[in-house]
């Protein structure tokens, strides 16, 4: 059964959703503690959070909610967005996440990367790959790089990495349907990652069809805030 990874993503202290990573394009939903709250009194054990600020100044910012949503919650919290430096993976573990998401670091400085995948072991780390045109994207999804999706992930996982959260971006925020056929290419390359699909999830039965196609994983946001999915509806169903 497919993983369900509800998702916060924050600037401002606030629980917001891009459309296709633009910043111009906010939408603003509220209190992230209160969202985290009720994923975990519904049942949900894990969430994925996102510091948008962070991505975009190119350091952890929002720490502080991250600390909260730590202490009020028994949730398992991946975290992402900004963390660049030595200082900012610490601090990330010392405010309560459980991993990390890192994407830019693996493109800018795979030495670097390496290293704390090395000190903090690979249960700590999800590689953070977001495509768009078939090339990663970094920076929070501002800047183009020239990796290849594939050979991307072929580097790191001869190193050890055993998650990847994948984002279609031009998919993300859209409530088009996720980028299906992309995640089964993935799969089946590397049929012993654990992918984390993300990115256009509109519906309960986007959800179901990637369950089908054997995705390992599912982070999903917009549909939640647009009351486009049901989350105990949802939360039932996984746990038949």
């Amino acid at each position: 059964m497919i993983e369900l990874i509800p998702a916060i993503d924050i600037i401002d202290g606030k629980c917001v959703r891009l459309t296709k990573g633009d910043y111009e394009q906010k939408t603003t939903y509220g209190d992230p503690l209160t969202m985290a709250r009720e994923f975990e009194r519904i049942g949900y054990r894990r969430l994925h959070v996102v510091d948008l600020d962070g991505a975009k100044s190119h350091h952890i910012v929002n720490k502080e909610v991250l600390r909260a949503l730590s202490s009020e919650t028994k949730l398992t919290i991946d975290f992402g967005g900004g963390i660049k430096t030595d200082e900012d993976i610490k601090t990330a573990f010392s405010c309560g996440a459980s991993m990390v998401t890192v994407g830019s670091v693996a493109v800018t400085n795979p030495e670097l990367f390496g290293r704390w995948l090395a000190e903090y072991g690979a249960e700590r780390m999800i590689l953070g790959a977001d495509v768009r045109n078939g090339l990663i994207s970094i920076n929070g999804w501002k800047d183009n790089s020239k990796e290849e999706l594939l050979p991307f992930l072929k580097r790191y996982i001869d190193m050890g990495v055993g998650n990847v959260l994948c984002t279609e971006i031009s998919k993300d925020g859209t409530l088009s349907g996720p980028a299906t056929s992309l995640y089964k290419k993935v799969m089946a390359e590397y049929p012993a990652l654990h992918l984390i699909a993300s990115g256009g999830v509109s519906c309960f039965d986007d959800i179901k069809a990637l369950n089908a196609a054997g995705i390992p994983s599912v982070v999903f946001g917009k549909a939640i805030y647009e009351g486009k999915i049901d989350i105990e509806e949802l939360w039932a169903w996984q746990k038949e």
